[in-house]
């Protein structure tokens, strides 16, 4: 009798320790969220690049709203995302009028939130050609990214 009680004591000792790993797996929140989040190609309308901060933001006060991304020590901007090819030469289209040139960067984005909204403004930014609500579309899609995303990412 003897001889049994530790290889029982041991099996059930590694099976509690299993179990309690693969229970901490799934109570992690990036695991739940990747599975059920759908990844969508964006494509974002870049202003340009700069080497400084303060560069950047010198450059940028024309705009209203704009969102940066930093690395290997150079500020990407970016003034404008759409999912959709047609408001994509839009908004190409209205920054040269503005004399910008612009560049078109893809990215994977899994936030469901984010692209149900960015739907709804690409919906409206179909639909019109009046300049000031293409701009109000712009930064208000933006913010969204900015809170719904990078805010996120920080979390």
């Amino acid at each position: 009798m003897n001889k049994y009680i530790v290889p029982i004591v041991s099996a059930l000792l590694v099976g509690f320790l299993l179990a309690k790993f693969m229970i901490d797996q799934y109570d992690k929140k990036e695991s739940l969220t990747t599975v059920f989040n759908k990844y969508e190609t964006l494509y974002f309308v870049r202003q340009g690049i700069y080497s400084s901060k303060e560069s950047m933001e010198k450059n940028m006060t024309d705009f209203a709203y704009y969102i940066y991304n930093q690395n290997e020590d150079k500020y990407y901007t970016y003034i404008g995302i759409t999912k959709n090819e047609q408001n994509l030469e839009k908004l190409k289209g209205f920054f040269e009028k503005m004399g910008y040139i612009t560049y078109i960067e893809e990215f994977t984005v899994d936030s469901n939130a984010f692209i149900e909204i960015l739907t709804q403004y690409d919906n409206l930014l179909l639909e019109t050609n009046d300049e000031s609500v293409i701009k109000a579309i712009c930064s208000q899609v933006l913010s969204k990214y900015e809170e719904l995303i990078l805010n996120e990412r920080e979390n």
